[in-house]
Parts: structure tokens; sequence; C-alpha cells
């Protein structure tokens, strides 16, 4: 078979299990030179996985190994290293960054390949003593933002960046590397606003027309349809289709995914949104925020007032780095704040965690793996340890409460509710959260929120990274939770539409302050509006 027949990337019946759990059952499909294939599933389907035995992750080696062949140009590989992979020309960009915070996003991106300079003292003792040519590594880092077509600010230090830029650091850092033949891209538009998502998906095409082709994996269906050549859908360890993106539909590839049609969203939510705008007069405002201020990075939060009523689901969007996210982090005491906010009429200090949990609030944070989860604990103690150290519960007490001890039963039934509530994927209830993946971990996030039985919840990017099945499963238990329960809920989101679905209202962030609040009925076009206004 000659060069121009050979596919770039072959995969020939590769079988991988995980703790006794199948994972990955006779995948076999390929991918050619410049080609920019769609890789979808629900979370757990075996995506991540399949990748990790692609770029050579410890964890794979680490655990057995994997059955069947990989084939690279025609040629069988086997790495067993990241630095294998990447001597062979291949990328990754992970769902979870790997950046180091305080470099600027250049000498991230020249990360351990800096052009070096001679000097007199490495002339006379070697090599070794030469120093970085930080105007290489400045002219270098242009040309791969260049090659990226998205511009981001080189010299800028990782810790103070928005999330977006980061993730555009990560792609730049690929780019950069010479020899790239194939970009692994896990989930890249999660983080990133509409514009920005858009501004990567022409970089995606840029790069298939400079001959590197694409493994892009992302839970946005419609961004599939839009830069891939075809669209290879796994569900449950297994390739269940592999078809041209131009001969698919959203729809068609959301039943594949699943193994059913997902109902829309909107319907179930119109029903709802109907009998709450039946009801009669103003409700409650549980919680006041006043002139609040909050010193997080790639946040801009300056002076924002609101109200939130009591039983409501709020939503609050906008643009990357308004000022969203850094609401429930500053209230929640997670980032320095100032300004004065009221909880069911009693003053919250603000800067103190504790105190937040102590008057029933809780918070989903959009950093799972940062704050949200204990990643070498099993799932019963992520579940249960918050509820049981800010509250006491799942604890047994002997000698009139002078000693107390876990409750091993109560922890396991809490754990197993949620499992089947939120359909978890794992092994058992006593499965280590690192072990899941990144959706799953999602879950047990909210989970742990849940089993705090808050009277009000902040509940940040909840379904990013995770996919279109488990996204209406999460949404739908938020609305469940909020309605059996009578918890307020405060949903903070970057995708309008998930907004739109799931709350009563919503309310705008724009440089730092609210720039309005709609009803969730409203158009895409009033909110689009809100979103780019100057608010004085």
């Amino acid at each position: 078979m000659d060069k121009g027949n050979t596919p770039l990337l072959e995969f020939k019946n590769i079988k991988k299990d995980f703790f006794g759990n199948q994972v990955l059952t006779d995948i076999n499909f390929s991918l050619g030179e410049g080609e920019v294939l769609g890789l979808v599933g629900e979370n757990g389907a075996g995506k991540s996985t399949l990748m990790k035995i692609l770029f050579g992750m410890d964890v794979i080696r680490e655990t057995g190994g994997y059955g069947g062949d990989i084939l690279l140009g025609g040629k069988k590989v086997n790495f067993q290293t990241p630095f294998d992979a990447i001597h062979e020309g291949i990328g990754m960009v992970h769902q979870e960054f790997s950046l180091i915070p305080g470099f600027t996003a250049a000498e991230n991106i020249l990360l351990n390949r800096e052009p070096k300079k001679g000097n007199f003292i490495s002339e006379i003792f070697g090599d070794r003593l030469d120093t970085l040519d930080y105007k290489e590594i400045g002219r270098s880092a242009d040309a791969a933002i260049q090659k990226m077509g998205v511009h981001i600010e080189k010299d800028m230090v990782v810790n103070e960046m928005p999330v977006g830029h980061k993730q555009f650091t990560e792609i730049a850092r690929e780019l950069s590397k010479q020899k790239l033949r194939l970009l692994i891209l896990d989930e890249p538009t999660a983080v990133l606003t509409e514009h920005e998502a858009e501004s990567l998906l022409d970089s995606i095409r840029n790069m298939s027309k400079q001959g590197i082709a694409v493994i892009f994996i992302t839970h946005r269906l419609h961004e599939i349809l839009s830069v891939c050549n075809k669209v290879v859908v796994m569900r449950d360890g297994y390739v269940v289709k592999d078809v041209p993106a131009r001969e698919t539909s959203v729809p068609e590839i959301t039943k594949w995914m699943v193994g059913r049609q997902v109902k829309e969203q909107s319907e179930d939510v119109g029903e709802a949104g109907k009998e709450q705008d039946s009801g009669s007069g103003k409700k409650n405002v549980i919680m006041s925020i006043r002139k609040l201020w909050v010193d997080m990075p790639g946040e801009t939060v300056r002076n924002v007032s609101l109200d939130v009523e009591e039983g409501e689901i709020l939503g609050i969007g906008g643009l990357a780095g308004q000022g969203k996210l850094g609401i429930p982090n500053g209230i929640m005491g997670l980032y320095e704040a100032g300004g004065e906010v009221e909880f069911a009429g009693n003053r919250i200090p603000l800067n103190s965690p504790r105190s937040c949990l102590d008057a029933s609030l809780a918070f989903v944070s959009e950093d799972r793996r940062g704050v949200g989860l204990l990643l070498d604990e099993s799932l019963e103690w992520n579940v249960a340890f918050p509820a049981m150290q800010t509250q006491g519960k799942f604890l047994k007490k002997y000698l009139g409460g002078l000693v107390s001890w876990r409750d091993e039963d109560a922890i396991r039934e809490v754990t197993t509710k949620y499992i089947e509530e939120l359909a978890i994927k794992c092994t058992s209830s006593r499965q280590s959260a690192r072990e899941l993946s990144g959706g799953n971990q999602q879950k047990i996030c909210l989970a742990k929120a849940f089993a705090l039985s808050p009277r009000f919840l902040f509940v940040s990017e909840p379904t990013r990274g995770i996919d279109v099945g488990a996204k209406a499963l999460v949404l739908n238990a938020l609305k469940k939770f909020n309605r059996e329960n009578g918890v307020t809920v405060v949903m903070i989101s970057s995708e309008l539409e998930e907004l739109r679905q799931t709350c009563d209202r919503i309310a705008i962030v724009s440089g730092g302050r609210i720039a309005g609040i709609l009803p969730a009925q409203s158009s895409s076009e009033e909110f689009g509006s809100l979103m780019v206004s100057k608010v004085k």
C-alpha cells in the first residue's frame, strides 16, 4: 500500500480493563493525515482511556497494559511513555491543565525545549552553563500563537490568566513542536466562551490545512459537525458508529451515544416554568448581596448587588472573566472578598468558609479536582466527609455523646443512593474518586453537596466537560433537589441555553457588575446584548 493510502493512525482490536472493570472492547477505527475526527460518547464510554493508551500514559502500563495494536503511518507502535508519543509527533491537550503557575505563557509553551545561547563561561566549562535565550523564546512562542490563530498574551503569568487563556496556552505549546503530526484535544472548548470556542474551531481547521490530524473530543456536538471530517461514537467501551460528519446530525449522534432518544430539556422545564409562573405574589428574598468585590485571578468582581428569591433557581451567566465565577467563590470564602451578604435575615461574614457551611450554604466548585474532591479517597468518604465534619452526620454516638464513631452503614447507604440517582459509573461505592471519569467526578461533587442538605446551593459550571445524556441527568437532579427539598439554587454556567432550560431567572454579569436580570424565557438576543453591555 502506498503512503497516500496508508492511514496516519489505526486502532486494531484495542481492549483494556481497569480494576476488573472492562472499559474498552474491540476498538477499531482509523484517521488520515490532516483529517479531523470527532470522538464522542457519554462519560465512562472509554474515550479518555483510549487516548491514554495512544499517548503512552503511565496509568496504562501500571494497570497491566492493553490488548490489540496501534499503527502509526502503517508501523506498529506501543508507546511506554508520553515522551515516546511526543517523539513520534503526537501531542495531547488534557482536560485538566498541566501548566506551571508561576511561569509566563511563553515559558510554558517552550518548557523543556527552551532555546539557549552560549556565553564566555559556557565556552570554558561546557554547554550546561548556557543561558536561556529569552528573545528566541518570545519569538518561538509568538510563532506558535500565530499558528494557533488565537491571540494570547505571551508574557502573562499562568496564575493570573483567565481559564480560556490557559487552554490556549496548552494548545500553543503543542503547536510549537516541530514534528507535530497528530493533536489530541480532550474537551478543549469546555472552559471557553462561545466566541473563544469559535476561534478554536477556526484554529483546528487551520491545523488540518497544514496536514496536522486532530482527534477532537467534545460534548458540544454542534462543534463536531462544524469542524470534523468524520465522527466516531463510543458507548460502554465499544465503537458503535464510525460515520462521515456530513452524513449525520446532532439528534442521531445523541441517540447513538446514549442508546436512546434524549428529550430536549426545554419541554420538561417549560411545564415547570408554567407552574412557577402561575404562583401569585412576590417570593421572599433569602439572600441579599450588596457591593460585593472579589479578588480572584482571571475574574472581575467589582460591585455586585443581587437579590435571590427563596425557592428559585437563579442563573448567573456572562462572558469569561467578567465575574460570574468570582461571585460564589467570594461569598463562600475561597478568595478574598468585601461588601455585604445577608442570608435569611442574618449577616454572613465574608472570608469565612466555615460560617457559610454553618449557615446551611453549600457550594459545588467549577474546580472539581482542585477543591471539589479528595481524589485518593473512596466515593463514600467524598460524599459523607463534609457533612460528617461540619454537621456531625453519619456518626454513631456512645457514652452520651462523649465518643463518636463513623456509621459505615449510613455512609454506604447515602453514597449508594446518589450513585443510583445520578447514574454514577463506578465499580463500587468504595472505588477511589481518582479512578472515575471527569463527568462522574462532577456528579460526586453534586452528591457531596446534596448530602449536606443545605438550604441554599451555589453550583458552578455543573455540566462542564460532561456529555449530553449526563447533562440532562445532572440538570434534572438539580431541579428535583430544588423542587422536593425547597432548596434555593444559584447556578453559574458559561452555557446560556443550559441556564435558559433550567433556571427561573438569569442574571448576566458584565465588567464585574450585574448588567441585568431577565426571565429565562427571554430571547438569546436580549441576553447577548446584556453580555456585551458596558455597566457603569
